[in-house]
């Protein structure tokens, strides 16, 4: 895992993050097996590194193929690997696939709890600085678009796509007490920093104008 992270908001301390979580989701759901959650919760952003490279691969398809063939090599059961396989491929907001397991199920909350509140703000940001994405973009008049129905990525964009729909988007009740427990600061930090941008536009714009005539 410690050698297939490509960025500082997929690091190992994010993996981490995502196994103490989940730890905690699966305190509250019958019938874990904790060997194969703690397994897919480490390898779950090993395809990171590829997507990173080729933003055409599909991070959550590349790293199942990879933890299930390192488990195969390094001796575990078929059975195993596949359950495990399962979790990693089905942890990304962005696949029409839900998890099925209840492992698979504790992955997919534990890890979109670290893009939810304050701390996925944060994450989000560094990652979108990183792959050299905008803060946001204007729509045809001009003014601050705030994401919504935008096609080209930004941190706004991602904002109304991703994280502002997170929150129904949970599988277990602890996952979902969770995240409603970080909402607040995500929506509250979105709100503001989308008013600092689009000040200056609205009152600089018209002075600009006022100063050309």
């Amino acid at each position: 895992m410690r050698s297939c992270m490509a960025d500082s908001a997929h690091d190992r301390e994010h993996v981490y993050r995502v196994l103490y979580t989940a730890l905690d989701i699966a305190k509250t759901e019958d019938g874990v097996d904790g060997d194969v959650l703690i397994c897919a919760c480490l390898l779950h952003d090993i395809g990171r590194q590829a997507q990173f490279a080729d933003p055409t691969l599909d991070h959550a398809e590349v790293g199942s193929e990879m933890a299930f063939d390192f488990l195969l090599e390094n001796g575990f059961e078929k059975f195993f690997a596949e359950r495990v396989r399962h979790c990693i491929l089905a942890h990304r907001f962005r696949r029409s696939d839900p998890p099925v397991t209840v492992e698979a199920r504790i992955l997919f909350d534990a890890d979109k709890l670290d893009v939810a509140g304050a701390l996925g703000m944060a994450r989000s940001l560094i990652y979108i600085g990183a792959v050299g994405e905008p803060l946001y973009s204007l729509a045809p008049d001009g003014s601050v678009s705030d994401g919504t129905g935008d096609t080209e990525p930004s941190f706004f964009q991602e904002y109304k796509f991703k994280l502002e729909n997170l929150y129904s988007r949970f599988y277990t009740r602890r996952g979902s007490e969770l995240a409603l427990e970080r909402r607040g600061a995500a929506v509250d930090f979105y709100e503001r920093l989308y008013s600092e941008v689009n000040t200056p536009y609205v009152a600089g714009k018209a002075e600009l104008e006022t100063y050309l005539e």
